[in-house]
């Protein structure tokens, strides 16, 4: 599974029909220690700038990271 950082986000409060039984849910465009940049929607505990991340799933497409909790 992919992880990173959270470089930005925002919580999507109108979405788009497809979606609108999910709102409201954070999105964030994650910076992959692999390199590079995706966008992908937040799974549980919201999320804040430079949170370490993990992704859990893939949904159509769509990649789900959720917080990582360090030790």
């Amino acid at each position: 599974m992919r992880r990173g950082t959270v470089y930005t986000e925002t919580v999507v409060h109108a979405a788009p029909e497809r979606f609108t039984a999910d709102a409201p849910y954070q999105v964030a465009i994650v910076e992959l220690e692999s390199g590079g940049r995706c966008t992908a929607r937040i799974d549980g505990q919201r999320v804040e700038i430079g949170n370490l991340v993990i992704e859990v799933a893939s949904k159509s497409e769509i990649p789900f990271f959720k917080k990582h909790e360090t030790r």
